[in-house]
């Protein structure tokens, strides 16, 4: 979407996002900043995981429709995504055509699975080798060529065509030579004679090739690259779910108050909503929009969207958030902002920006493929040529030639990244880690800075019942029984909170309060088993002429300098307790830090919180330094801050609060137990909602990164060492073919030692 529209008078300085289509690697997207950037007055970046362009142009000289040609010149498909809304508005067609878009590289690679196996089975094993086998096989490798590999064919003319080489080209030039020539051999040399088998004979000596075939190559090196190319399709897919999930969180309907709020009643869809209208919150429901409270009071579950563990209290003139929890008593509300005004849509936009700002990934493979591929490439065409100069004849020139290309296939480089990541994702999940694709690895080498939100990260992320103070003469259990019995019938978290924590402590039911009133804003009164009972506010005691004594007083300060919530308990006339609760630390939080700071990680606690409640948490497990009283917003500001200051950002969070952050930081850790926002803006998601995790997923990952480090150097090495022979006309096939499995058994089985990776904790 552009900030102005590209007729008259765009102003200088517009900005525009571009949804791109067609790339299929890191140099795809590296190749259409570059021609963006050689336009007047274009400054381009181009994310190849989100598939977007952000583009900042001068208006006066370059229009949209300017940008979108140069794209589509380069090769690629370019439009403006739509906007993004602060109430989704999904038509019946959507999830059916999300899940089409995966069906045709699906379908090719099933396609490539069944006819490749039989193929390389009947190439490998002698006894499979009936006779006419080898035209089995070439009837079978057919469609692989032509049908399941279209898109690297496709690709390798796309760049071609721009001067330019990578993976594709080489998967594309090495398996239609291996095909090419295999119909050359079975057509006009020997190995199409009936009963032709593939001997063992694993010598080096200079052969014509007639009698060779390669179709085991060109199937099963299609086969292998089509998986790799699938699994990472499923991952970039939801790319865009983070900001799906945001808007997921508004409210869908809403009841709206006609006649200025004191008429009928009628529920509208949320995008209906007008600036002004007033509209009922009942209890348990999501508020709607922004708004004005104008009756009611309640108290206001806003954790999973501003990062505050205590629920807030609201009457009538305080300002809602829409997406919150009404979690209280009834409320209406005035609207103040609809839209993409709202604080959602903010954060929403938060987050894309963060994700098209982060610098796109290079895969590895890419990196090396970008010399390797034009290097192979010469090498077999300079192959060719010095055969033919030096009279060896065309059959022998061309075989020379052929095995260059074929010893330098990529077939152990196709199976180098998926196996290791495969293994390493998988041990990862029994672990309770998932880790989202390989460009994230690259980001946990050199991280040095971890960021961890509070709320439902380093604690639990729900009010918890901590301490119980009593009066001299007064046990725990009988104040437990009686402000337990009082607060469970009560509906604030809080109340909720000290019945929860009653109940465990007393370890059976607990009375039924008679005559309960709600006092708001102060707490609760009853009679419960003949007593007189108050629970809340000190003020609510003063109210009734009570006082809490020296010592209760002095633990009600500290647990409210500690910043806990203290809450008074009073009967029969007399103070008799002040509970803590407060958002409990996780029991293995403070282990948790001692393994990250071992790992060389320096932690920041970042939270919504005030800045006592933040100290109290750090100090707890061992961090130093704190940023308290951050808006959602201001969080993704402080990892900028921090990127900025030349530090490695890691981001550890579990709430809507951090779902930009987690996009902006290098390396987003998201807890499991919190938002679909979180999760999915996060690189890694902690399944398990332990912070032990995180350590463990940060080695995990380096380990998972060097194993796929070693697999490409082995994968192009055992190629490499053997292309001189290739290039002599020395290089047996079969000798090809055991160095090209011995590769691949060797990447396999180096990705496998990860399964014996163990936690911390083990």
């Amino acid at each position: 979407m552009s900030t102005t529209t590209a007729a008259a008078g765009t102003p200088t300085g517009a900005e525009v996002e571009l949804a791109i289509g067609g790339m299929t690697c890191a140099s795809c997207a590296a190749r259409i900043e570059k021609k963006l950037n050689r336009m007047d007055g274009v400054e381009a970046t181009v994310n190849y995981a989100t598939e977007k362009a952000k583009v900042t142009y001068r208006g006066e000289d370059v229009s949209v429709q300017d940008l979108i040609a140069t794209v589509e010149a380069t090769g690629y498909t370019a439009k403006e995504p739509a906007p993004v809304r602060a109430v989704p508005e999904p038509g019946p067609e959507e999830a059916p055509a999300a899940a089409d878009e995966l069906r045709p590289l699906r379908q090719r690679l099933i396609t490539a699975t069944v006819l490749a196996v039989p193929v390389i089975s009947m190439a490998m094993v002698p006894a499979l080798q009936i006779e006419f086998w080898q035209w089995l096989s070439l009837t079978l490798t057919a469609p692989v060529v032509t049908y399941a590999a279209w898109p690297f064919h496709r690709a390798a003319w796309t760049n071609a065509r721009h001067g330019a080489a990578t993976m594709d080209t080489l998967i594309s030039v090495g398996t239609s030579a291996a095909f090419a020539w295999s119909l050359w051999a079975l057509f006009f040399g020997t190995a199409g004679t009936p009963g032709m088998t593939h001997a063992f004979e694993l010598t080096i000596s200079r052969s014509d090739g007639a009698g060779n075939i390669y179709l085991e190559a060109a199937a099963g090196v299609t086969a292998f690259i089509l998986a790799g190319r699938y699994f990472e399709a499923r991952s970039k897919r939801k790319a865009g779910a983070a900001l799906k999930a945001l808007l997921e969180l508004g409210a869908k309907s809403v009841t709206v108050l006609r006649d200025g709020g004191r008429g009928r009643e009628e529920t509208i869809p949320t995008a209906e909503l007008a600036v002004g209208d007033h509209f009922l919150v009942r209890p348990g429901e999501k508020i709607a929009t922004d708004g004005t409270v104008v009756e009611g009071t309640s108290a206001v579950d806003a954790s999973m969207l501003t990062g505050e563990s205590v629920p807030v209290e609201v009457a009538p003139g305080d300002t809602v958030t829409g997406a919150t929890l009404n979690a209280g008593g009834r409320l209406v509300v005035r609207a103040t902002r609809i839209g993409a005004d709202t604080q959602l849509a903010r954060m929403a936009k938060l987050v894309e920006d963060a994700q098209n700002g982060k610098a796109a990934a290079q895969r590895l493979a890419d990196k090396i493929s970008a010399v390797f591929v034009p290097v192979v490439i010469a090498l077999a065409l300079g192959t060719l040529g010095f055969w033919l100069g030096n009279g060896a004849g065309l059959t022998a020139a061309f075989t020379a030639a052929v095995a260059v290309l074929i010893i330098a296939c990529p077939c152990a480089l196709g199976l180098a990244t998926p196996t290791a990541l495969m293994v390493g994702t998988g041990r990862g999940a029994q672990l309770g880690i998932l880790i989202k694709g390989p460009e994230v690895l690259e980001t946990t080498r050199k991280v040095d800075t971890i960021v961890l939100d509070k709320t439902g990260t380093v604690t639990t992320g729900k009010m918890t019942l901590l301490a119980v103070h009593t009066a001299p003469g007064t046990t725990e259990t009988e104040v437990l029984r009686l402000a337990g019995a009082l607060e469970h019938a009560s509906e604030h978290p809080i109340a909720q909170a000290v019945a929860a924590g009653a109940t465990d402590r007393t370890g059976g039911p607990l009375p039924t309060p008679e005559d309960f009133a709600n006092v708001p804003g102060l707490g609760v009164q009853g009679i419960v088993e003949g007593h007189a009972v108050l629970v809340g506010r000190s003020k609510l005691l003063t109210e009734w002429a009570m006082s809490l004594p020296v010592e209760l007083e002095r633990a009600r300060q500290e647990a409210e300098a500690a910043g806990r919530t203290a809450i008074a308990v009073a009967w029969d006339g007399e103070a008799r307790a002040v509970l803590e609760v407060a958002d409990a630390v996780k029991d293995t939080s403070a282990e948790a830090i001692r393994l990250l700071r071992a790992l060389g990680l320096t932690p920041i606690l970042l939270t919504g919180d005030n800045q006592a409640v933040a100290e109290s948490v750090a100090r707890e497990v061992g961090i130093d330094e704190v940023i308290a009283e951050v808006m959602p917003e201001d969080k993704v500001d402080v990892v900028k801050k921090l990127q900025a200051e030349g530090r490695s950002v890691a981001m550890v969070g579990d709430g809507v609060n951090d779902a930009a952050a987690l996009a902006q930081a290098d390396l987003g850790l998201a807890m499991g137990t919190g938002t679909d926002a979180a999760i999915e803006a996060g690189d890694l998601t902690l399944v398990r909602g332990d912070l032990l995790a995180a350590a463990d997923a940060i080695r995990l990952s380096r380990k998972t990164l060097g194993t796929i480090k070693s697999n490409l150097f082995w994968a192009f090495a055992y190629n490499v060492a053997a292309l001189p022979l290739a290039a002599s006309g020395l290089l047996n096939p079969m000798i090809a073919g055991a160095a090209m499995a011995f590769s691949s058994v060797f990447v396999v089985g180096n990705s496998l030692r990860l399964r014996g990776f163990k936690a911390a904790t083990d």
